[in-house]
């Protein structure tokens, strides 16, 4: 789709040398022909476990870095604005707008054993891209579905979402985690039945 966005969300690994993997995807990406919008870096220093290898100790031997972040790299196919379309609605609040347009977002990472998959990102990051780049009713594809985030994520925020991957274990997963989500979103609260109870008595009363 002319204007569609591509949003890649990506590490860097090692210290001897470091590998500069975002680099390396942004030259890819512009070679098949997308334009890049951005880049955010994701500051994850608020996560409970931050990493202690900092190589020698107290000592300029060889001190490492210790990474905090990565990065979310934004593409756009084809043109960089997509032209409106009246039956879709934004869903973006004015404080989330004024937030997520920011390059640097802070909020702590996804812990694994609560999850169940050894990489997970938070729901929160695939939220913050779909209210930012997507209209209402759209579709959301991950190609790298693993424990199913952006799928909680498109439903959340009443998208569409398709992905997959090479993984039977994390399909099922993401199956088990996206039913659970959906569930209980859909859930109606105490507030609902009374609310509900009200106006069937009102209707009753007419």
């Amino acid at each position: 789709m002319p204007g569609g966005r591509a949003c890649i969300n990506i590490a860097n690994l090692g210290r001897k040398p470091y590998i500069p993997l975002h680099a390396f995807i942004i030259e890819d990406m512009l070679d098949l022909g997308f334009l890049m919008r951005g880049e955010i870096i994701w500051n994850k220093a608020s996560s409970s476990s931050p990493s202690t290898a900092w190589g020698s100790w107290l000592s300029a031997t060889n001190p490492t870095l210790r990474d905090i972040h990565e990065y979310i790299l934004v593409f756009s196919k084809g043109t960089f604005t997509r032209k409106r379309i009246p039956q879709r609605s934004n869903t973006i609040s004015k404080e989330g707008f004024l937030e997520f347009t920011k390059s640097v977002w802070t909020f702590p990472a996804e812990q694994a054993k609560a999850v169940g998959h050894p990489a997970p990102f938070p729901v929160e990051l695939p939220y913050r891209l779909i209210q930012l780049y997507t209209y209402e009713g759209e579709v959301v594809l991950d190609p790298f579905m693993g424990s199913g985030q952006t799928a909680i994520a498109a439903v959340k925020t009443k998208r569409h979402y398709a992905g997959y991957d090479i993984n039977e274990e994390y399909v099922r997963l993401a199956e088990r985690r996206i039913r659970r989500f959906s569930y209980v979103q859909n859930v109606p609260t105490l507030f609902d039945f009374i609310v509900k109870e009200d106006r069937e008595n009102f209707e009753a009363k007419r």
